[in-house]
């Protein structure tokens, strides 16, 4: 047939594009599994540079000749370097252990080499020393922590460090405080992202705990943890070339059994996703809340335009930024979920879910990235506060009342607080009528601004 080839593996003759630098086997894989999409594109990087590192340390352990060796550096670097990318189509929901991906990576290799003048073959010399149960896992490990390191790290500091200048830009800034969305005492616009930056410091800290626990990769467990096949200290040296070329200190897992037939800290990384969305999640609805309006709203603030709003609706402007980093938290909360159930798919040695965890880690790191950086630029570091209408509200705030406790005792201050609400007076015209305290003091316990410094107010 014109534009094809054929090629054999130990199942027989397949048909291939004549353009393909993939071999039977991963033809096979296409036509089984045309079920979504590949594997990201990071994913493949990372089981290339297993590869090269693999190469590399066979060749220092004697079991792989220099020009063989220098082949397959040569031919993945052309694949990190992104020469490539459409020579790896296998499907995600491909057979668990992900072998068909770890094979597109030794064909493609291969018949690089092979285009060079240099004969490899993908399974004798490629995958020298390895097997795709604990190659495929190491490169989970690898590529999430290349992309929380590259991306989603440095979109949370860019966040927080947005959050920063407008928290001491607005620290003065009095607003209601709100408790079960009711009006609450008065805190400071400084105060409450005060509070979302320490949300972000605590889920970085998860994250790259989570992150560390990564660092440590099963490779050298081969087939089924216990490393048959493969030199007694392959799994050494190659974490000592994987960490020269990451920037990341990778070292052996004490039991490569326990990386192969479970993906535990994987999930771990997944719960850490997952608990950054749900702060993420918090943040963006706040400031939804904040902006509802702009007439019959709270109104506090108004968030940058960024599009229209309404399809019908002439001049009308919604919170988009937010509905989006709403959207993305939702959506990493269920692969998170599908992560937990892929995490049960552990059976004796080997789980067999791993192509999806790789997938979904990846497509989560990169969603909360994007929409982190968005959130910066395009909501917190641009919207605009209602200083008006927050010191009228304020003002008017019959929840102020809780200052006069110590002083006046709950009952009074409840009857106060109910008669400022029935009567729609400001809390302070009340109490100066109920109580025998003078204006100046009610003044005094009343203020706003220096209930939002806490303590006790006769102090």
């Amino acid at each position: 047939m014109a534009g094809t080839r054929t090629e054999k593996d130990s199942m027989g003759e397949m048909t291939l594009p004549a353009h393909a630098l993939w071999g039977a086997q991963t033809q096979r894989a296409v036509e089984n599994f045309p079920v979504f999409g590949p594997l990201p594109a990071s994913f493949i990087h990372a089981v290339t540079q297993i590869k090269w590192c693999a190469a590399e340390a066979n060749r220092e352990l004697g079991l792989l000749d220099e020009p063989r060796a220098a082949a397959i550096r040569a031919a993945a670097d052309q694949v990190l370097n992104g020469d490539h990318d459409d020579q790896f189509p296998v499907d995600i929901f491909q057979t668990g252990s992900g072998t068909s991906t770890n094979m597109n990576v030794n064909e493609v290799l291969s018949h690089l080499c092979e285009r060079e003048g240099t004969p490899v073959h993908p399974n004798d010399h490629v995958n020298l020393g390895q097997s795709s149960n604990d190659t495929i896992p190491t490169a989970i490990h690898l590529s999430a922590t290349m992309a929380l390191t590259g991306e989603l790290l440095p979109a949370i500091s860019e966040l927080d460090d947005t959050l920063a200048r407008r928290a001491e830009e607005l620290d003065q800034v009095v607003k209601t405080g709100r408790t079960h969305l009711m009006d609450a005492m008065p805190v400071t616009f400084g105060q409450e992202l005060g509070g979302w930056r320490a949300q972000l410091a605590f889920a970085g800290e998860t994250l790259r705990q989570a992150r560390d626990g990564l660092l440590l990769i099963p490779q050298g467990g081969t087939a089924v943890g216990n490393g048959v096949n493969t030199h007694p200290d392959f799994a050494t040296v190659f974490a000592r070339h994987l960490s020269e070329r990451s920037g990341h200190a990778f070292t052996p897992l004490a039991s490569a059994f326990a990386g192969q037939s479970a993906i535990d800290r994987p999930l771990a990384l997944s719960g850490a996703l997952r608990g950054y969305a749900v702060v993420l999640m918090k943040l963006a609805n706040d400031l939804r809340w904040m902006n509802a309006g702009p007439i019959d709203g709270l109104s506090e603030i108004r968030l940058p335009a960024v599009q229209p709003g309404s399809s019908i609706m002439p001049g009308k402007v919604n919170p988009v930024i937010c509905e989006s980093a709403c959207m993305v938290s939702a959506q990493v909360m269920g692969l998170d979920q599908a992560n937990t159930i892929a995490a049960q798919s552990g059976n004796f040695q080997l789980n067999v879910m791993l192509p999806l965890v790789a997938a979904n880690l990846l497509n989560m790191t990169g969603m909360l990235a994007n929409v982190t950086g968005i959130m910066a630029s395009k909501a917190v570091a641009g919207f605009t506060v209602n200083t008006d209408r927050l010191a009228d509200a304020v003002g008017r705030n019959p929840i102020l009342v809780t200052a006069l406790n110590p002083v006046i005792g709950y009952e009074k201050a409840a009857e106060i607080a109910k008669q400022a609400y029935q009567s729609g007076r400001p809390v302070i015209d009340v109490a100066e009528e109920m109580t025998d305290l003078s204006r100046e003091a009610l003044t005094r316990y009343l203020d706003p601004s220096r209930l939002t410094r806490g303590g006790l107010q006769d102090s």
